[in-house]
């Protein structure tokens, strides 16, 4: 996909209103809550009763925007703490009603555990809650979007609603509407703006797990099939001139971890195929165990591209010389055949992932750099 497609789908998703749930309105109470942190402890509106001014944040995990504004919760967390200011992010998304091909700027879904997993790799401090179980929060408060901002004084009355800032774009932030509103509120005025429209991807509510089932079940229907590839196939692969990230992965359906990994690797290309993104299969079986290969492949719906390699070890090594003919093995290779990740054995998914948005083409290089810590 075109990265400007990618772009647009995003603004899309960012636009959806396919859902009744409404806005909490201004000048209203503060919902209650009791929801489970990263932290291991369950938090409740009542603990920040002490505080000036209270700032709920719905966010997540998957969403690219909300991923660029991380870094800017936790500054905003960090910058009004010792004010008198509580800032607490909520994470509002069913995670079984997300559907695989909407993670396709993420390298994890919304449960709490993956939520915990982002907060320490992207070494973030502010308070994270989860709602995915009841989405109790999400109804009250009516998040339209990942993120939107809710901001209420010392008597829990809502004073702001809307977006952090103006622009996902550090560079073109003009507006810093979410601390404008904290900052008069700790003054004692009015807000100058009380509401703004917020973008991000929409709220993943209950309703949407029928749109997810109707995905898996199209994707149990794909067709699987398998070649046999010669050398001078295999070493077409190899170059990789065809324009996108190509994910190679080397199995046999001998190996315990390489069958292990297979379920992984197939959402792993689920999850990018509709941006530049290949992933082939390479079975290192012998040609006459194809029935067999072909039978594993189409047991984990399997519909990439599948190769049976009719070539021998050392040949495979020539161009893979890293590859190690015991275990599976992975190559992620751009376009004119450099690798930019491999990696031998038990594969450490999530850093693939990474790997692989970290070189995805997208319309905003911001969405590539947030891979790369840049």
């Amino acid at each position: 996909m075109l990265p400007k497609l990618f772009l647009a789908l995003i603004v899309a998703a960012c636009l959806s209103a396919d859902e009744p749930h409404t806005t909490l309105a201004l000048g209203s109470t503060a919902p209650d809550f009791s929801l489970p942190g990263t932290d291991d402890k369950i938090h409740t509106l009542a603990e920040y009763g002490g505080d000036r001014v209270l700032v709920i944040v719905f966010t997540c995990n998957h969403c690219p925007i909300a991923q660029l504004y991380e870094d800017r919760i936790n500054q905003l967390a960090s910058d009004y703490r010792n004010k008198g200011v509580a800032v607490v992010a909520i994470q509002p998304n069913d995670p079984s009603a997300i559907r695989i091909d909407e993670l396709d700027s993420s390298d994890m879904s919304d449960t709490l555990n993956e939520m915990k997993v982002r907060m320490a790799y992207r070494h973030l401090q502010y308070t994270y809650l989860y709602d995915g179980e009841t989405q109790s929060a999400a109804n009250a408060y009516g998040p339209k979007a990942t993120p939107h901002v809710f901001v209420f004084d010392q008597h829990r009355k809502l004073r702001y609603e809307g977006r952090v800032d103006n622009s996902y774009r550090k560079e073109l932030v003009k507006s810093q509407d979410a601390r404008n509103a904290i900052d008069a509120i700790l003054k004692g005025g009015p807000v100058p703006v009380a509401h703004t429209g917020v973008f991000g991807c929409s709220t993943k509510w209950k309703f949407k797990q029928a749109s997810r089932l109707e995905t898996l079940r199209k994707i149990e229907a794909e067709p699987v099939s398998l070649e046999i590839a010669n050398e001078a196939e295999l070493k077409t692969v190899r170059a990789n001139a065809a324009g996108k990230l190509l994910l190679v992965s080397f199995w046999n359906s001998s190996s315990e971890s390489a069958v292990h990994q297979l379920p992984d690797l197939q959402d792993t290309f689920r999850m990018y195929r509709d941006r530049d993104f290949v992933l082939v299969t390479v079975a290192t079986n012998p040609p006459s165990e194809k029935n067999a290969v072909l039978a594993m492949l189409k047991s984990q719906h399997a519909s990439t591209r599948n190769l049976l390699a009719a070539i021998d070890a050392p040949a495979l090594r020539a161009a893979y010389p890293a590859w190690q003919s015991s275990s599976p093995y992975i190559a992620l290779i751009a376009t004119g055949g450099r690798i930019v990740y491999e990696a031998n054995g038990d594969m450490d998914m999530l850093a693939l992932r990474r790997k692989i948005l970290a070189n995805l083409p997208a319309a905003y290089i911001g969405f590539q750099n947030y891979w790369t810590g840049r």
